[in-house]
């Protein structure tokens, strides 16, 4: 619990001071801070430029006023002037905010919370009526040619009125006084002739002076051209002879120092040489020990490192080489397994087959046998076919003279028998199997055998 107090306690004191420094309010140099509210000062506001002060929550508020000059026109025209002439007076002032004590204090009494515009309205009146008053008690001679009395006039009459609402004049600009009856232009050609006439008074009199000044000018010309040549003369030959002796001077004194620097730069030159063979000497033996080291360095480490490395490459091509081994080994002994079971499946199904074939002929060895060779028979019989059917055989010519031979036999039908006799017999295919023909192929052998003999006899 008294944790909680001690958060609670910690944060509110957290906040209060922020709030503390978030009420501090410091002034920029072109405003002026008006605090308003309970003040410990005298007035009714509290006025503060160019610094910062802290404004109390609650009881105490705050505002800037600008202290940025307000520029006003105030071109009177009919103004009555003490001569009961009517004259047009365009001025322009320009006032702003005082930082005085006094000023800033009516200022914030009587300007805070105004716009600009408003001020300048308000300037504007009390610097109209105060430019009348001023002008009243002027003549037109004096509005016309004394400037500075009129914006004297102005200014201390203005500056008491502005004063009473803090703001002070800081520039008054009157250009071109004009009146209704022309008085002031009669007066300007007045005084334009009275000073073009005291103008050509004073030209002549200035030409009478130039002439009595020109003669007098060519005698004192003359007599003082005789003098200065006579002066010049001397003084060129006083100069000529303080001439020669500078220049025997200098070439002394450039000689003694040519001397003196060459004696220097030959005493400077030797220390430099003795210098540079010091160092020379020193960066050669150090030259020398340093390349003795590096070639040492070079030549062990070049070494070490070609030792190494020939180890590591006749232990990574033994590697390589015992693993190409073990690779050729597994890949023989899988191909090698491979075909061993392929022809293992092969025999087996043969067999199985086989086995079927003598069970589908009664259990007899020899009948199956011939079974299977009476299915490959085709084949065999293809087979004698290729044997004679990649001969060429362009043309063949048989001379009959159709007489028959000893068998009856004309001598073509004996070409063409000998021709078929000189295909292998299918007696002899059966027998290079181990077979032996059927009973009535086997019969009909016999007797074609038994034929041919008893021709070859009656031969």
């Amino acid at each position: 619990m008294e944790l909680y107090i001690i958060v609670v306690a910690a944060v509110v004191a957290f906040f209060l001071v922020v709030a503390i420094f978030n009420r501090y309010r410091r002034c920029p140099s072109d405003k002026i801070l008006v605090i308003y509210g309970t003040s410990a000062t005298k007035g009714s506001a509290k006025c503060v430029h160019g610094g910062g002060t802290f404004v109390w929550p609650i009881i105490q508020d705050y505002a800037y006023m600008s202290l940025t000059p307000i520029s006003i026109d105030a071109n009177l025209t009919n103004a009555l002037s003490r001569q009961n002439i009517r004259v047009d007076v365009p001025c322009r002032f320009t006032v702003g905010i005082s930082t005085e004590p006094d000023y800033m204090q009516a200022a914030a009494e009587r300007l805070l919370g105004q716009t600009p515009q408003q001020i300048q309205e308000l300037a504007r009146d009390i610097l109209f009526g105060q430019l009348r008053l001023v002008i009243a008690t002027m003549s037109i001679e004096e509005l016309n040619s004394d400037r500075d009395k009129f914006l004297e006039a102005i200014s201390t009459n203005v500056e008491v009125e502005l004063k009473k609402i803090g703001l002070r004049l800081i520039n008054v600009n009157v250009t071109d006084i004009k009146d209704e009856s022309g008085y002031i232009e009669a007066l300007g050609r007045e005084a334009a002739a009275k000073a073009i006439n005291e103008a050509k008074v004073r030209v002549a009199e200035q030409d009478k002076i130039g002439e009595i000044g020109k003669a007098e000018a060519v005698r004192e010309t003359r007599v003082r051209t005789a003098e200065a040549n006579a002066q010049a003369v001397k003084g060129e030959n006083e100069a000529k002879v303080e001439i020669a002796n500078s220049e025997a001077y200098r070439r002394e004194k450039e000689a003694e120092a040519a001397r003196k620097a060459n004696a220097a730069e030959k005493v400077q030159q030797a220390k430099a040489l003795e210098e540079a063979y010091a160092a020379e000497q020193l960066a050669e033996t150090a030259r020398a020990e340093r390349e003795r080291a590096t070639e040492t360095a070079n030549v062990i480490v070049q070494q070490e490192i070609e030792k190494q490395r020939l180890i590591i490459a006749a232990e990574a091509e033994a590697e390589q080489k015992r693993a190409i081994a073990r690779g050729e080994a597994d890949a023989v002994f899988a191909k090698m397994e491979a075909e061993a079971k392929g022809l293992f499946e092969i025999l087996t199904r043969q067999a199985q087959g086989y086995d079927k074939m003598v069970q589908a002929a009664g259990g007899d060895a020899t009948a199956a046998y011939s079974l299977l060779l009476l299915e490959k028979l085709p084949e065999l019989v293809k087979t004698q076919v290729e044997a004679i059917k990649g001969i060429s055989i362009d043309k063949v010519t048989v001379w009959d003279s159709g007489q028959g031979g000893a068998d009856g036999k004309s001598s073509t039908a004996g070409f063409l028998s000998g021709l078929m006799k000189s295909i292998p017999p299918l007696s002899d295919l059966f027998e290079q199997a181990g077979l032996s023909l059927p009973e009535y192929l086997a019969k009909r052998k016999a007797e074609a055998d038994a034929d041919g003999e008893a021709g070859e006899v009656k031969e």
